[in-house]
């Protein structure tokens, strides 16, 4: 049987950058479980969305940024067996650890919303978060002159669900600059009652929502999509909605933690099946030999990409903490939330787990639009991501 050392699954963000960490500390033995061969930068995809960047500014080939000395199993995950330490995969193998480490990611629910996949089938429907998508959105936004438009914030577990908001924001920048705004209807449905549920975020969101004539549906859900007829059927505390004659809809697909993780007793519950961890050391409740960062365990905080960097350092530093009887660090729920409020401004939205305000730089309102955040989001971070984050030195 093949066994090693630290066991990761997952190979994103928070597989590949931890997997750097750990060798960069010393860990002799360490192997990704990923299937993928190409490792994308997601946070572009908004921006791929809005006309801003192209597909393959996000991409890379798994092959190059696995590290160095690190055992790449290119396969996925078919079940885990706690008692025995293993893990089996699709492609037969068993793959026994020492320490394993959970962070596959999320993915589509699309039986939650009946007709939403013939719709992106169609190319009716598209969102920055399905990747192969992605690619339809700039073209439709970007042609449409009347009619009516929908964009949805998917509701939790998702991957930063509010930067859903950044291809609504930006499409209406450009439509206001080009003249068509006031022939649109624009609609945002919102799973919750505000975008962020941060105050002084909301009060910069609303305002701008409110200048761009954006109809907001409050703590509303996608019930049902009839795609061939261009309608959505939206369920709320207030009652039932159909929007009819939607020329486009910018739908988010709800999200699920893989089913192997509620399948081997890991999980909260079934449904969504995060991973059951203590959300400041990282470790399983359930196994000890088991950690999990990233969206599909239950942090107790919004999950972003930006939020793994500290997560990373946390984990790192624990998994050398309990190999040597110490103390284990905390992560206290720093995440962030960059959202553009216009083609060339962005509001950053750092905050801990209580929603304190966390920021990186200090002394700066991380609620406050800027064009320099603007620039290090879309041009900046992608450089830092490639050459720093994904080697273990950020």
């Amino acid at each position: 049987m093949e066994r090693h050392e630290v066991l990761i699954i997952g190979g994103g963000n928070a597989g590949i950058s931890l997997a750097a960490r750990l060798l960069r500390d010393g860990v002799r033995d360490v192997a990704v479980v990923a299937p993928q061969p190409v490792h994308r930068y997601k946070p572009l995809l908004n921006y791929v969305g809005a006309g801003e960047a192209t597909m393959a500014e996000l991409k890379r080939p798994m092959a190059d940024v696995v590290p160095d000395g690190c055992t790449w199993i290119r396969d996925a995950v078919e079940s885990i067996d706690p008692e025995a330490r293993s893990v089996r995969t699709r492609g037969g193998r068993t793959v026994a650890w020492s320490t394993l480490v959970l962070c596959p990611g999320l993915v589509e629910d699309w039986d939650a919303t009946p007709g939403l996949l013939q719709a992106y089938a169609d190319g009716w429907a598209a969102s920055t978060y399905v990747p192969g998508s992605t690619p339809q959105v700039w073209p439709r936004l970007s042609a449409l002159r009347t009619g009516s438009v929908v964009f949805t914030v998917p509701p939790e577990p998702a991957s930063c669900a509010p930067t859903a908001l950044k291809p609504l924001l930006m499409a209406c920048d450009h439509w206001r600059r080009t003249g068509v705004l006031p022939s649109l209807d624009v609609t945002l449905v919102l799973p919750d009652a505000t975008a962020t549920g941060l105050p002084e975020a909301d009060e910069r969101l609303e305002r701008t929502f409110a200048d761009h004539g954006v109809e907001v549906v409050r703590e509303a859900r996608i019930e049902r999509v009839d795609w061939d007829v261009h309608a959505l059927a939206l369920t709320s505390p207030t009652g039932r909605q159909v929007l009819e004659d939607v020329d486009f809809a910018h739908a988010v697909p709800h999200y699920r933690a893989p089913g192997w993780i509620a399948d081997a007793g890991l999980a909260v519950d079934a449904a969504p099946g995060l991973v059951d961890v203590d959300p400041e050391t990282l470790r399983s409740r359930r196994r000890e030999s088991i950690w999990a960062i990233g969206d599909a365990a239950d942090l107790a905080t919004r999950p972003s990409g930006g939020a793994l960097r500290k997560q990373v350092d946390v984990l790192a530093r624990n998994l050398a903490a309990s190999a040597r009887g110490k103390p284990l660090h905390r992560y206290d729920g720093y995440t962030v939330m960059p959202i553009t409020v216009s083609r060339r401004k962005l509001m950053l939205n750092e905050v801990d787990r209580n929603g304190r305000p966390s920021p990186s730089v200090p002394f700066i309102d991380p609620f406050e639009p800027h064009r320099w955040s603007w620039l290090f989001d879309r041009y900046g971070l992608p450089q830092v991501y490639w050459r720093r984050i994904l080697r273990g030195k950020v």
